[in-house]
């Protein structure tokens, strides 16, 4: 292993592949960057306006009105209102904000042909994420990528407190899917992700895209991390996936 923590022995890697009948992705980070050009804490900041402009500043702590991250901002709220009227406008405004967002967002290199190969090799592909299923249907139709996925995109639902890093949209598609924790993998850049794959009881490979995100996902647990995906296409191409593995597993 390196010794910015990411993983370089592709037997680690080989150990998560090759029993994974189901590959579980986090949609923003390892598939794109969705706030590649309007970034996210310029979205997070117009949220904290729009309540203060409203007379809700109360409603987040001075950490959550700082933190830039528009999930943060979406879950105080619903912390302190669950299940409001106000938290749904919000969410819906989070919403608006990915769409137009989508357009613009950079797919993640290698993204694009490693799900295109995990399909072909017989594994089945499900979505798990705290963004929008709208908008994830949209990135992914406009890369020509739904037919890998679908119908098993599992986003954001109106039950905000269901975001990662509980585990319901990971079960849920492990539910539909009608596979055991133990036979999937879950791809994920946060924290959180390794947390909700954690409780899931999925085994989890973290993506981070400089140190800085490496290093909190080995603080939060992650045993393997990589900073590119080509690892793995290259060991799927040379044969690491499902139907390569022999017979029995």
């Amino acid at each position: 292993m390196a010794a910015s923590g990411i993983e370089t022995d592709p037997e680690r890697l080989l150990d998560l592949i090759r029993p994974a009948r189901v590959v579980l992705w986090d949609f923003d980070g390892p598939i794109c960057r969705l706030f590649a050009v309007r970034k996210a804490e310029q979205v997070a900041g117009e949220l904290v306006e729009w309540l203060e402009a409203r007379g809700l500043h109360g409603l987040m702590s001075g950490p959550e009105r700082e933190s830039l991250d528009p999930h943060v901002v979406l879950r105080a709220v619903d912390r302190r209102q669950p299940g409001s009227d106000l938290a749904a406008e919000l969410e819906e405004r989070l919403t608006q904000e990915e769409l137009r967002a989508a357009a613009t967002a950079w797919p993640t290199a290698y993204a694009d042909p490693l799900i295109r190969t995990w399909t072909a090799v017989g594994s089945r592909l499900a979505i798990a994420s705290n963004n929008s299923p709208r908008v994830i249907r949209e990135y992914l139709t406009g890369r020509g990528l739904l037919s890998c996925f679908s119908p098993h995109v599992y986003g954001r639902t109106g039950n905000l407190r269901q975001l990662k890093p509980d585990p319901h949209c990971l079960n849920r598609a492990l539910n539909a899917m009608g596979a055991a924790p133990a036979s999937a993998l879950m791809i994920g850049d946060t924290p959180s992700d390794f947390r909700a794959a954690r409780l899931a009881g999925v085994p989890f490979l973290g993506f981070a895209r400089g140190d800085r995100h490496a290093k909190l996902l080995r603080e939060a647990g992650a045993g393997v991390v990589v900073q590119s995906l080509e690892p793995l296409l290259e060991l799927l191409r040379a044969g690491a996936g499902p139907r390569f593995s022999g017979p029995g597993t």
